[in-house]
């Protein structure tokens, strides 16, 4: 028996978003001693714009081939996204295929961040609940930008926003792209008569890359920070992504354990 994990990520090439993926390599590691780690890029324009800049990255595919190669026997693909979209579907159905060839003894995949499951929306909306900025008023509203979907996995950002504002009314989250976006955010603002004079915008995103240093928090009029200032509303962005707050973390690698006890099924 050779075991192995493969951590599939949307994919990052700054070196904040590097520096993420190598911490949560490491915690990894020190869970499961003794078991090889692999990495896998979900995102075909990542791993282009990777490949201009001379490095490597595989897709969940191509890197479970090289699994194979390497002679593993039971390998565990864990999934680094915050819903179950369209690349986890992807995810699945590579891992389908090469089950069904007998590719591997036992293939096992992992579940995002939030499944269907109430308790893990649940533990999530606690864990960013913890990582609010610390020089928050008290009455000053946080904003989180998601990227969004077309899939129905949308609903569970709207099952985490809910968890969320039940504990903290003034915490909203929305997408660039999907049903709640910023304007829906800023006309609730409006309507609920708040003072606005500062809002503080996270992202609510895996690590820090294009769409939050750009769509977020960038100096275009159209990023979500620029739109806020234009409302005469002083804003703070926060430049941290998902993966460097411990809360969510430790809720990917408790979803890869419980995948890998699959094994002995």
């Amino acid at each position: 028996m050779k075991k192995g994990i493969l951590l599939a990520a949307f994919g990052s090439g700054t070196f904040q978003g590097e520096s993420t993926l190598k911490r949560f390599d490491d915690q990894v590691r020190r869970t499961f001693p003794g078991v090889s780690v692999r990495w896998a890029f979900t995102s075909m324009l990542m791993r282009e714009r990777l490949a201009s800049a001379r490095k490597k990255s595989d897709s969940v595919h191509k890197a479970l081939r090289k699994m194979a190669f390497e002679k593993f026997t039971h390998v565990a693909v864990q999934p680094l996204h915050v819903i179950p979209g369209r690349e986890y579907g992807d995810i699945l159905a590579a891992a389908d295929e090469l089950g069904r060839a007998g590719t591997f003894a036992s293939l096992v995949v992992g579940a995002p961040l939030l499944t269907e499951a109430p308790e893990t929306v649940e533990r999530a909306a606690c864990a960013l609940l913890r990582e609010l900025p610390a020089e928050r008023g008290a009455d000053e509203p946080v904003l989180f930008m998601g990227h969004g979907t077309r899939h129905a996995a949308e609903s569970r950002y709207g099952a985490l926003a809910e968890a969320v504002r039940r504990r903290d009314p003034l915490v909203f989250m929305g997408t660039l792209n999907g049903a709640f976006r910023l304007e829906h955010i800023l006309a609730l603002l409006r309507a609920s008569g708040h003072p606005l004079r500062r809002v503080w915008l996270l992202p609510l995103l895996a690590v820090v890359g294009r769409h939050t240093l750009e769509d977020m928090a960038g100096a275009a009029e159209t990023s979500w920070r620029s739109r806020i200032l234009a409302e005469g509303i002083a804003c703070t962005p926060v430049l941290r992504g998902m993966m460097e707050y411990q809360g969510f973390m430790d809720i990917w690698v408790d979803h890869l354990g419980k995948a890998m006890r699959g094994w002995e099924g």
